[in-house]
């Protein structure tokens, strides 16, 4: 398997590109109330990405082999779990949104997702987005030079597993390797395989993004050729971040402050 290794610069390049990523977020995030469409919360992340000359990792994204994405992020409303398509959809008090969005900034990519509510939420529902968010951070931790993709995979799991609700794990969309590319080898499942897998060192960058539903895990994909939904009608949260291993420790791409907060004694981003 051939993961691509970044030099000290080329990851710097791509932590410009993760706060653009985490600037976008925010700002989608924080619009992200009853009312406006998901397009207009589409073309706040557009915005975003002009604002810092910066391209988008999604926008025609697949092109060359069907139909290209139309959006710079892709917006899911409930029980539309990933690759939700922006449009004419109104959200409303009451709804979850999970806002993936990605950026290219010379080149090298960031990639990020965050599920937030929209007005009052359900304490089901409030439960869930915490539960996809702290296991997000369980496989972020696990990530060491000279360990391997399956730490992740197991320690996201084992995050899961122990919660007192049982939630589904989606299995058909998994992490992965991310750099001069948004999609890369190594994928990084967020379940536990009992096989070899591909040792990390430093300079690999990882999308760690755990997708969790309140029910079953098996999904199904939308005529549009996108957007996938639970096949029970569930509801669905995803977080992600790009994680990056450098010779000090971890360093989370697309956080504002690097993941400082959240990896402790792990925490160790480049200097300038």
């Amino acid at each position: 398997m051939n993961i691509e290794v970044k030099t000290p610069d080329q990851l710097r390049l791509m932590r410009r590109a993760g706060l653009v990523v985490a600037e976008g977020l925010a700002a989608m995030t924080a619009a992200a109330a009853p009312g406006i469409t998901t397009a207009e919360l589409d073309a706040i992340g557009r915005d975003v990405l002009a604002g810092h000359g910066a391209d988008s990792s999604f926008l025609n994204y697949g092109a060359d082999y069907g139909t290209g994405f139309p959006g710079v992020a892709c917006i899911s409303v409930n029980d539309e779990l990933v690759h939700g398509i922006p449009g004419e959809r109104v959200l409303a008090e009451g709804d979850i949104v999970s806002i993936d969005f990605g950026a290219i900034v010379e080149g090298w990519h960031g990639d990020a997702a965050r599920t937030v509510a929209v007005g009052r939420i359900s304490d089901e529902d409030s439960r869930l987005i915490d539960a996809t968010r702290e296991a997000m951070w369980a496989g972020a931790r696990a990530m060491r030079d000279g360990g391997r993709v399956g730490d992740v995979s197991r320690a996201i799991e084992t995050y899961v597993k122990r919660l007192p609700e049982r939630y589904g794990t989606l299995r058909e969309y998994t992490g992965h390797g991310i750099g001069s590319e948004m999609h890369m080898e190594p994928d990084v499942p967020n379940w536990y395989r009992m096989r070899p897998t591909p040792r990390l060192s430093v300079g690999m960058a990882l999308a760690i993004e755990p997708m969790l539903t309140t029910g079953s895990n098996q999904t199904l994909e939308l005529d549009d050729e996108w957007t996938v939904v639970s096949r029970d009608g569930s509801r669905g949260s995803h977080w992600e971040n790009t994680v990056a291993i450098t010779e000090r420790g971890l360093w989370v791409l697309t956080e504002p402050d690097g993941g400082e907060e959240r990896l402790g004694d792990l925490f160790g981003p480049l200097g300038d």
